[in-house]
């Protein structure tokens, strides 16, 4: 069997290392912040090219506190696309702000910058990009349109760490970025963990106090804050995989790239595109079929795993019924909903894998 991904195939590459830094943090018992998470902090933001980074306990609440540090509050607007997974609209709605959708581009599948300022009201405080599957949307159109209208730009990087726009790093580029460090994420956390980049110190100072209880100092409680701490052995850990996150990247791309070599000129088979000017980091490898279930479950047959990122897009789920959205709205979000399924990616896979990967396709492609 070719598994979607082989996180336990990951952890015996750099079991020594990890071992020695979870124990380190149980020898300090510094259990929740303390000095492995400031310098997974330092590191990390070294790495995007911002000057913060504050480190939290998941993705979701990176988002939901950078809407706040950017002023988002009950009646505003969120400008962000429908093809993503739920957690953007969500966090959203947390800070009481309603999330304006705009549709995404066929190919890159991230928002399209032409669908933006039309979607632009006096209530529109944030636009939030979705770097989707390890690839940046189009930066330099987004973040001259938020300019214009002096609207600040939140990507959301969850997907994307390491992602380059023009040279430019995920992250690095709007007011605030905000990752994920859930397991199967190119840098993943032995659980779950996230962080937002900024270069600004306002956000970086509210960031911090908002995580830890609204607390300037102990018991000091200046703001209504929440319990989003990162634990300290999740920042031991993820010291050790950023060392190891470039090497990762490359392969990746590699496997992209030859998994794109032998699928080239399938007859209703679709590769993702690296668009000019961007360096995609493959998070997830998804290929688009008009028949996306039939080539899924011939994979299945071959003994291949297969995901869906993702088959309902956010406008059409039940539980964000109350935005008024209906079918046909977001056509090129709901086609690809309807096309794209993910091969397996991970940097453990062999060359021999990807090949037999992409004789199934191949197979179920001829076949139909």
């Amino acid at each position: 069997m070719i598994p979607f991904l082989d996180l336990k195939a990951q952890y015996a590459s750099i079991k020594d290392e990890v071992d020695a830094a979870v124990l380190g943090v149980l020898a300090s018992a510094q259990y929740v912040l303390g000095e492995e998470v400031a310098e997974f902090e330092r590191e990390f933001a070294a790495y995007c090219g911002t000057k913060h980074a504050v480190a939290v306990n998941t993705g979701t609440s990176a988002l939901h506190l950078a809407l706040i540090a950017a002023g988002v509050g009950p009646g505003d607007e969120v400008i962000t696309v429908p093809f993503t997974f739920v957690a953007t609209a969500s966090a959203v709605c947390y800070v009481g702000a309603r999330p304006v959708f705009v549709d995404v581009e066929p190919i890159t599948l991230t928002m399209a910058p032409e669908k933006l300022e039309a979607a632009i009201t006096p209530r529109t405080k944030a636009i939030v990009p979705v770097h989707l599957y390890g690839q940046m949307a189009d930066m330099g159109e987004i973040a001259a349109i938020a300019a214009r209208h002096g609207i600040p730009v939140i990507e959301d990087a969850c997907q994307a760490h390491g992602a380059e726009y023009r040279g430019q790093r995920a992250g690095s580029i709007g007011a605030l970025g905000c990752f994920s460090f859930y397991p199967g994420k190119n840098l993943g956390a032995c659980g779950e963990g996230g962080i937002a980049v900024t270069d600004n110190d306002d956000h970086a100072t509210m960031l911090r106090i908002l995580r830890d209880w609204g607390q300037e100092q102990r018991y000091h409680h200046v703001l209504k804050g929440f319990n989003y701490r990162m634990d300290g052995i999740q920042g031991a850990i993820l010291r050790v995989k950023l060392r190891h996150l470039e090497d990762w990247t490359n392969a990746r791309r590699a496997h992209a790239a030859r998994y794109s070599h032998l699928l080239k000129g399938l007859v209703d088979l679709v590769p993702p595109v690296e668009a000019p000017g961007r360096r995609h980091v493959y998070h997830v490898y998804a290929v688009r079929s008009r028949d996306r279930d039939s080539l899924a479950r011939t994979l299945h047959s071959a003994g291949i795993q297969t995901g869906l990122h993702y088959p309902i897009p956010v406008h059409l789920q039940k539980a964000h019924a109350d935005l008024g959205y209906q079918s046909g709205d977001f056509p090129a979000a709901e086609r690809a909903a309807r096309e794209v399924l993910s091969l397996p990616i991970y940097p453990e896979m062999t060359a021999r894998q990807v090949e037999q990967v992409a004789a199934s396709v191949e197979q179920d492609a001829y076949v139909a």
